[in-house]
Order: C-alpha cells, then sequence, then structure tokens
C-alpha cells in the first residue's frame, strides 16, 4: 500500500468511500441485506451507537420503496450495508448480492454507501436475545462502523 494511503480499518470493507469520509458525516443508516428481509438501524458518529429500527419485508422495487420511506423519515448522511462472508473471509453468491444491493441503493439515492463485513452478526442478535435479529444485525453492523471512524 503507498505511504500515502491510510491503513484499512479491522472489518471495514474499503468501496468507493474511505471509513476517513465518514468521520465528516453524523448520520448513518445501516441495512443487513437478505433476500427476502432487510433489517435497518440508525445511528450517528457523536455517539457511536446505533438503535435497531425494523425490518423490510418486500423485495425488488418494493424493498426500495420502503427504504425511500426510512430515508425521508431518518435523512441519513451515509449508508452501511453488511457484506456477508464464509468464515475464512472467502465471499460467496450472498456476498455478490449484498454488493450488488449497496451498488443499488448507492445509484438510486445519491448517498454515499460503506460496506462492513457481517460475520457473525445475526448469530450475536440471536444470542442478545433479539426480538428482530434482522434489525439487531443492522445495529450490530452500524456500531461497529462508528467504531471505526476516526
Amino acid at each position: 500500500m503507498p505511504p500515502s494511503m491510510p491503513e484499512p480499518l479491522a472489518n471495514v470493507i474499503p468501496v468507493q468511500n474511505s471509513v476517513h469520509v465518514a468521520a465528516n458525516l453524523q448520520t448513518f443508516l445501516a441495512l443487513d441485506f437478505g433476500m427476502k428481509r432487510t433489517g435497518f438501524a440508525v445511528g450517528n458518529r457523536l455517539l457511536r451507537t446505533a438503535q435497531p429500527q425494523g425490518t423490510i419485508a418486500a423485495e425488488g422495487d418494493a424493498r426500495f420503496a420502503k427504504i425511500a420511506l426510512q430515508l425521508k423519515e431518518w435523512q441519513p448522511d451515509a449508508l452501511v450495508v453488511g457484506i456477508p462472508f464464509h468464515p475464512d473471509g472467502a465471499a460467496h453468491e450472498n456476498t455478490l448480492r449484498a454488493r450488488r444491493f449497496a451498488r443499488q441503493l448507492q445509484g438510486r439515492f445519491k448517498l454515499p454507501v460503506f460496506e462492513v463485513d457481517e460475520r457473525y452478526t445475526t448469530t450475536e442478535a440471536l444470542a442478545q436475545g433479539a426480538r428482530d435479529a434482522d434489525a439487531m444485525a443492522a445495529c450490530i453492523i452500524l456500531e461497529q462502523f462508528l467504531r471505526s471512524i476516526p
């Protein structure tokens, strides 16, 4: 890595937007993408905490319409998307789907989108006794991201 480039932060996947750009943003909406359900959470950089907000049970354009409603309500500065990997870090089919979803979000809503390695977030949410594991997984993803911002 060239000396002018910062070291990548653990568990935050470098994408089009550097996490250093996130240091200038305040409010984030995180999404735990799933084929049938997408959990979401909101949080802010100042407190470095997030709150689960619910699950969107929709696919395709219906999913994006429901996300648009959440964006209107919460007015985030950026989005955070959990990207799944195998335990050894290898990509799989859902990795590609989640990354495509992240690109679609950026294209549709013109907000910065950050990707976070979301391995074990649903397991952690269930271990915490979450009533809505998808929303709690989104919360865990967002808090992980918020801790990574300088």
